[in-house]
């Protein structure tokens, strides 16, 4: 008995074809470039984030001064924003002199060198301004606003010249007002008997 001669059946193509891996390749490229953007996002925003914090640090850091020495207070007022671009006032023989000095040289960022030589800063283009915004009356206390203006990495609404008693501390001094941040803090001080 003889076998039947059997036809062999042509082979079916298995696995992924290559149009079907430059497919998968593309989709896969643009996920990867939309995550590199998300990144970026996220870097600056972090980077907002710590520049506003800094402020507020500073902020703080001249209530305090302006309420330990609060008899001389009023010497405190600024009639140019220090900072970036200003030359800071000489360490004189008063407390607040030398506290203005001190201020000025973090607003540049003293607290942090680069190389051990030129200071280089924790907030972009940092300046402050101290505005009285009212006088003590008989009784009543004196009232300041301390301002902290530095430039920002995205833009925002522009702020109006004057913003709750936040003055023009930085207002032209970045090219582009929707670049300029600005935090207030507002300081009392009480009368002293």
């Amino acid at each position: 008995m003889t076998c039947p001669k059997t036809q062999s059946l042509p082979k079916r193509n298995v696995g992924f074809s290559l149009i079907e891996i430059l497919v998968t390749i593309v989709i896969l490229m643009i996920g990867l470039l939309g995550l590199a953007g998300l990144q970026g996002k996220a870097l600056t925003s972090q980077l907002e984030s710590y520049q506003r914090s800094q402020a507020l640090v500073l902020l703080k850091d001249m209530e305090n001064r302006m309420n330990a020495n609060r008899k001389n207070a009023s010497s405190y007022v600024t009639a140019t924003p220090l900072g970036t671009g200003a030359t800071c006032p000489a360490a004189g023989a008063t407390i607040a002199s030398v506290d203005m000095n001190e201020w000025c040289n973090s607003l540049m960022g003293a607290a942090e060198v680069q190389s051990g030589a030129a200071a280089a800063g924790a907030i972009i283009g940092a300046r402050g301004c101290i505005y009285q915004t009212a006088a003590s009356a008989v009784g009543s206390p004196a009232e300041y606003m301390v301002a902290v203006a530095w430039q920002g990495l995205n833009s925002t609404a522009a702020q109006s010249a004057v913003v709750a008693g936040m003055g023009n501390c930085g207002q032209g001094a970045y090219g582009d007002e929707t670049l300029r941040r600005v935090v207030t803090l507002p300081v009392f001080v009480g009368v002293l008997n």
